[in-house]
């Protein structure tokens, strides 16, 4: 059976036609009244604006629709405290305002249904697809309660048979598809949400068509089962695709979701699902407010005012409004603009609107104007505005604008840094407005803006200069007068400093990474401009004659004037000129006076000092006193003064330099004076010596620490650097030969001071030292030496730990280089007075090996270079031997002579040749005399009777062996004597050092004593058999030179000499003279 709606080109009479509104992207459907404003106007409204708004708000909750959205206040008695909060209404008002909005006439409630579209949808037709379109109405009156079985009960037309034909509305067919996309919005009316609901059919538009067309649509067999369905159908009939039925009090005020669609049998229980967006609007709002004024200026009103009592409470309870509206406004809020049907572009507009004028009058923060920024250049489109709208927006712009630069321009003041979240807020300021004007549509509505970049250079430029004449009347002084004057430039000048310190380290990162805008060499380049004049005319004023306190002004003026210049941005514009270039020359009237000023301070400082010290030590670590130290602190302040006065003219520098070194020098020798005396002062009425020499060492260590002060006087005034800058205008050298001989000439005085009070502290244990060495002379025998010297080391002990104690490491090695030199001839004079007292020069050893340990003090005293001097090595030399018996003399010339005899080579005296065995079996020492050579011709007839006497000695080792001879051979002055000796001995002796055969070969003299051809010492230690446990088995023959005795006399037979008591010393003595005298007779001339 054909129907009429399987023709929509033949609309019945009593189905009208639907009432859309479909969605365009180049229209607004919000029309509101243009409101021309010049000037942003204030958020706060009159009291009848404000009286309307109270009732239209009231009016929203009243008559709100939907479930509420999840974070919503859900009780109306909540919302409408709120409104009554934030309206500041009374009780008595807030009722009766309450009960005027109740007794207004209702609304006409209406669901806003949008069909988005469908996907997977049942293919009806023989081609496998289908021609979908949509029958939607509200059904009112019916109950259906949730659970309830009726709730969910499938029905095929249901839309047609329950809605009457003049509520039904239609969509538009879709051809050939399972996924259909309508996108089209309808208004439906409806009176009581509790009874409500929507119900959507879905049909497949089917047209008559001739068997042959659908052959030809045939695709598969399902398509050919549908042709045979479609046979025992009425022609012309459509196909149910599937419904949604909803309560309409289950839906929120806006829904977006996909909707299953339900079917009316079990054969095809998925038929895919249908995309719905709803809204609950209002239309005829009683409302004065909503008869009287567009829907976006009330909502933009209600917004402000909201908004405005949330940054109010805020401020009320001493915190900062984050920008986050409470859950009341923002139920509200929503409601409003949902009824109302306001589309999101339009809430952004008008939240920006709000924002941007309540910024400007409230304190909250910027970042609050960032997303409806970012939501109006989302959703941007210029056509969807009125002129009177765009004219709004742009003055908007304009304004925040011009507001956010004056707040730029004062931005010292309104964003300090003594609150912590200033550099946040400003950078959340510069964020906005770069956004703003990164929009399109500030760029269309104001298209003659300069670049945002330049405006806020402007304003930081004019800002600053502001800022500057603001800091010049806050320092005004109140008494006029120069030296006034100069310390309110200098506060200026200071307080400059630290701003554009502040705009380096803080500010300036903010504007480059915002705008790319240096606003520290803006600022330098501004304020440099404005001090130098002011400078330059208060240098001028005070002309060249200087007082003391006007020149301490200058020079606190010009260190601050150094520091400003050392912010000199490089590089930079304006030809690279700077008004403050060369600046020095304003003040150079002045620097006398800062010179005589900064040696009278220092002057009057180290008098202070002197006068005020008791000469104590200040610790065990620090031996120096309290002068000292203030000594040390003023020169450190001369030298800060030279380096913060950095003149940069190097010749005048130079001089300037010159009268530093000559100031501190001179200062240090006036506090060598002034120390001296204070000690002599504290020292008249003292009766203890020791205290005396406390205040001594004390002086001394204060002098020593004045030489280390001033020997940092090149690194303190940086010569080094001032050489380099003076180079071109001195001549090579002047520098050194000027500075280096003023700083030499002072370290010379100190020296010498230094030296002479270490003097007297030597000069006062030298006697003590003295005495002790004499009285160690005249102890009894009986008492060991090393008993002996106990006085003379504790005196040292005591004394040198004193020492130690009181005086600095320097002074301290000082002074035991002056005693140990005093000790060390004391102890030559009482040696040479005890050289033949063996007991006496033990004593001396001993006290002088204790010595040596005592002044080294294991690395803390004498480092061992210092202690072994020529002197020192030449008295331990004589005390070993002046301590040692005669035995142990003669022991020590014979290792002596052996020594001569390895050492000697030629053979001028001639030779003998020798072999030396030694059996420790028989305990016999063999030697092999074989034969002599090279003799000297000592008879007159040109030649020699020589033979050998073969001895061991010592004679104290060997006392009963006697001395063997040789043949004698007749004129012969190459004998042959191949002749054996044989010695009983044991084998200890022979292995003593000294132990040797001596071979004495003579020239026999029948009428007189035998003349000495001269000796040869064999050492028995080297003799095979007695090197070695093993008895030799082929002895090697053994050659030695002939030698004489030393001509001059031997210290070891002098010292025997000298003990005349000692018959054995004697003895040895007389013999060996005796050679001596043989050997001088006929000692061989040189050339012969």
């Amino acid at each position: 059976m054909e129907t009429l709606l399987s023709h929509p080109q033949r609309r019945p009479p009593f189905l009208r036609q639907a009432i859309k509104i479909r969605r365009r992207r180049v229209r607004d459907p919000q029309d509101p009244q243009p409101q021309k404003e010049i000037k942003p106007p204030s958020h706060q409204l009159s009291p009848e604006e404000r009286t309307l708004l109270y009732e239209e708000a009231l009016y929203t909750v009243l008559h709100r629709l939907g479930q509420p959205e999840p974070n919503h206040v859900i009780e109306a008695s909540e919302l409408l405290r709120y409104l009554q909060e934030a309206f500041h209404a009374e009780p008595e008002e807030h009722q009766r305002r309450l009960q005027h909005v109740r007794e207004l006439q209702k609304p006409i409630f209406c669901l806003k249904a949008t069909v988005k579209q469908a996907k997977g949808i049942l293919g009806k037709d023989v081609s496998g697809f289908s021609d979908p379109y949509c029958l939607l109405g509200i059904e009112q009156g019916v109950g259906m309660p949730e659970g309830s079985p009726g709730a969910r009960r499938r029905q095929k037309a249901v839309v047609r048979h329950t809605i009457p034909e003049e509520q039904t509305h239609r969509t538009q067919v879709v051809s050939q598809t399972l996924n259909p996309v309508w996108d089209e919005t309808f208004i439906l009316e409806f009176e009581d949400i509790t009874n409500a609901s929507f119900h959507l059919d879905m049909w497949d538009l089917d047209t008559v068509e001739s068997v042959r067309q659908k052959l030809g649509e045939l695709t598969d067999l399902h398509g050919l089962r549908r042709i045979f369905k479609e046979a025992r159908k009425d022609k012309g009939q459509d196909d149910f695709l599937g419904n949604v039925v909803l309560r309409l009090q289950d839906l929120r005020c806006r829904e977006d979701q996909w909707y299953p669609l339900e079917p009316c049998t079990e054969t095809y229980p998925d038929r895919g699902q249908c995309h719905l967006q709803f809204q609950l609007i209002h239309k005829r709002r009683a409302t004065a407010a909503s008869r009287s004024q567009p829907s976006y200026t009330v909502h933009l009103h209600l917004l402000q005012q909201l908004v405005s009592h949330e940054v109010t409470e805020h401020q009320a309870g001493s915190t900062s409004w984050d920008g986050s509206l409470s859950p009341q406004a923002t139920t509200i809020l929503f409601l409003h603009a949902t009824q109302k049907d306001l589309s999101d572009f339009h809430q952004s507009m008008a939240q920006w609107l709000a924002y941007s004028r309540l910024y400007q009058s409230l304190e909250f923060p910027s970042g609050c104007l960032l997303h409806p920024i970012t939501s109006i250049e989302y959703q941007w489109i210029q056509g969807r505005l009125k002129a009177e709208q765009r004219e709004e927006l742009a003055t908007s712009f304009s304004s925040l604008l011009a507001y956010g630069l004056s707040l730029i321009r004062r931005f010292r003041s309104v964003f300090p840094l003594s609150v912590s979240d200033s550099p946040a807020r400003l950078q959340s300021l510069l964020r906005v407005l770069v956004q703003m004007c990164k929009m399109k549509a500030f760029g269309e509505l104001c298209p003659d803006s300069a670049p945002l970049s330049q405006l806020v250079t402007e304003a930081l430029r004019t800002g600053t200069v502001e800022w500057f004449h603001l800091k010049q009347q806050h320092h005004q002084p109140m008494v006029q007068g120069m030296l006034e004057a100069g310390k309110a430039l200098l506060s200026l000048v200071q307080d400059i400093v630290g701003d554009l310190h502040q705009c380096q380290h803080t500010w300036n990162k903010i504007f480059h990474n915002a705008l790319k805008i240096d606003l520290f060499s803006t600022a330098f380049l501004e304020l440099q401009w404005l001090v130098a004049k002011r400078v330059k005319d208060h240098t001028a004023a005070v002309g060249s004659l200087v007082s003391p306190e006007m020149g301490e002004s200058l020079f606190q003026l010009y260190v601050s004037l150094k520091e400003l210049c050392k912010l000199h941005p490089v590089p930079l514009e304006r030809d690279g000129v700077l008004a403050l270039d060369g600046f020095h020359h304003w003040f150079q009237p002045a620097i006398p006076s800062w010179l005589q000023k900064t040696y009278s301070v220092a002057l009057a400082r180290v008098q202070r000092a002197v006068q005020m010290d008791e000469l104590v030590p200040l610790g065990e670590l620090t031996k120096h006193s309290t002068s000292a130290v203030d000594l040390s602190t003023c020169f450190a302040q001369i030298s800060h003064t030279a380096r913060q006065l950095d003149w940069p003219d190097p010749e005048e520098a130079f001089m300037i330099t010159v009268k530093f070194v000559e100031d501190t020098c001179r200062l240090a020798l006036v506090y060598c004076s002034l120390i001296k005396a204070r000690a002599r002062e504290l020292s008249a009425g003292q009766k203890d010596q020791g205290q005396a020499a406390n205040m001594l060492c004390v002086v001394v260590n204060d002098m020593e620490q004045l030489r280390l002060v001033i020997g940092k006087l090149p690194t303190q005034l940086a010569w080094e650097a001032l050489e380099q800058r003076v180079g071109a205008v001195l001549e090579q050298g002047q520098l050194r030969n000027t500075l280096h001989a003023q700083l030499q000439g002072a370290l010379a005085g100190l020296g010498h001071e230094i030296r002479t009070g270490v003097r007297t502290l030597a000069e006062q244990l030298e006697v003590g030292i003295a005495k002790h060495i004499q009285k160690l002379m005249g102890i009894r025998e009986s008492v060991p030496p090393e008993d002996a010297i106990l006085p003379l080391m504790k005196f040292l002990e005591v004394k040198l730990c004193y020492m130690n104690t009181n005086l600095v490491q320097e002074n301290f090695s000082s002074l035991l280089t002056l005693l140990w030199t005093h000790t060390l001839t004391v102890l030559v004079e009482a040696a040479a007075s005890q050289r033949s007292s063996c007991l006496a020069s033990s004593r001396l050893k001993i006290a002088l090996q204790n010595l040596e340990i005592c002044f080294h003090a294991e690395g803390c005293g004498l480092p061992p270079e210092a202690l072994h001097t020529a002197t020192f090595q030449a008295l331990q030399r004589d005390l070993e031997l002046q301590a040692a018996s005669s035995r142990e003399l003669i022991q020590k010339y014979f290792c002596s002579r052996i020594q001569q005899q390895a050492e000697t080579t030629s053979e001028e005296l001639g030779a003998v040749t020798v072999k030396a065995s030694y059996r420790a079996s028989e305990q016999k020492l063999r030697v092999e005399l074989l034969s002599a050579s090279s003799l000297l011709p000592l008879d007159a007839n040109g030649s020699s009777d020589p033979f050998v006497q073969l001895t061991l000695e010592p004679r104290h080792e060997f006392p009963e062996l006697a001395a063997r001879e040789t043949q004698k051979h007749k004129k012969d002055l190459h004998p042959l004597f191949d002749e054996t000796f044989e010695f009983l001995v044991s084998a200890e002796p022979c292995r003593k050092a000294g132990s040797c055969l001596l071979l004495t070969v003579l020239d026999h003299d029948t009428l007189g004593a035998d003349d000495l051809e001269g000796e040869a010492f064999l050492p028995l230690c080297k003799v095979p058999g007695l090197t070695g446990s093993e008895e030799p088995v082929e002895v090697p023959q053994t050659r030695l030179p002939l030698t004489y005795p030393a001509p001059n006399g031997d210290p070891i037979l002098q010292l025997l000499e000298s003990r005349k008591g000692d018959r054995e010393a004697q003895v040895f003595v007389k013999l060996r003279h005796q050679r001596a005298k043989q050997a001088s007779q006929h000692a061989p001339r040189p050339g012969q």
